[in-house]
């Protein structure tokens, strides 16, 4: 008993520290998280440190002409762990993970010869009410895009790295780390998306991850409530599902 409170201790204080040094930035961060309902990652077999400055697909264009009015983004990931079919020419498919508001979506086949019923799913899954069970697993993805911008090649690929550590020392089967592409607001580099909650958090160090981490595992694994108070205030980019103005109306409102 002792140990386990000495544990709960531990942690109200490291979210504590974490809170009070992020209260002292600047707030300007709020509101730089594009707008969507959804957001759909494509797999890839490399590294998005190995991507282009710029990185584009004739089937990620064919995807997002038909969701975009949907409210959909899509974007390229890797991590070692999510499956990515290789592909070339006419014969391009993807794995796909999509986080929806009414949770998550595997994609076992993207293809043209898909592409029709996998839009027809996200679309079914877009107005569908939020899940009422959290997700068994949550999913960090860190904008590692090098080639794009230094700032999220250096500082994205520090914090990533320090996430992966952090997450294997504290065993946590049920997070999981990936990369991702560009993802617009280098400046805001390091970049992190934490799904399936939607939310987009930035400016962050490596020497942060332990505090950010323990804030993410206390929050449910289910898409965060339009009126639910940010992760993280002082690095809250914005969330799935809200405009810019209601990211900078929700922080006011809640005198964050």
């Amino acid at each position: 008993m002792l140990a386990a409170s000495l544990k709960r201790a531990s942690l109200a204080q490291r979210t504590a520290r974490f809170y009070a040094s992020a209260a002292a930035e600047p707030q300007q961060i709020t509101g730089t998280a594009p707008p969507h309902r959804f957001y759909v990652f494509l797999h890839t077999p490399q590294p998005p440190s190995e991507y282009d400055p710029k990185i584009s697909s004739k089937m990620q264009r064919a995807l997002l002409l038909n969701i975009v009015k949907l409210g959909g983004l899509v974007n390229f990931s890797w991590s070692a762990e999510q499956p990515a079919l290789r592909s070339s020419g006419d014969g391009e498919a993807y794995a796909a993970t999509a986080f929806t508001p009414s949770g998550r979506v595997d994609i076992p086949l993207l293809s043209m010869d898909t592409l029709d019923e996998v839009v027809q799913e996200l679309k079914s899954r877009v107005d569908r009410p939020p899940p009422s069970v959290p997700e068994e697993t949550t999913h960090l993805y860190v904008c590692t895009h090098g080639a794009r911008d230094c700032r999220c090649g250096d500082m994205g690929g520090a914090v990533v790295r320090a996430l992966r550590e952090e997450v294997q020392r504290r065993k946590l089967s049920s997070v999981k780390v990936a990369e991702v592409g560009h993802v617009g607001g280098h400046q805001w580099a390091a970049n992190l998306l934490v799904y399936p909650h939607g939310e987009w958090l930035g400016n962050l160090t490596p020497e942060m991850v332990p505090g950010v981490l323990d804030a993410i595992v206390q929050r449910s694994a289910k898409p965060a409530l339009a009126g639910e108070a940010p992760l993280l205030p002082a690095h809250w980019r914005g969330r799935m599902g809200l405009g810019k103005e209601e990211q900078t109306q929700l922080v006011a409102s809640l005198g964050l």
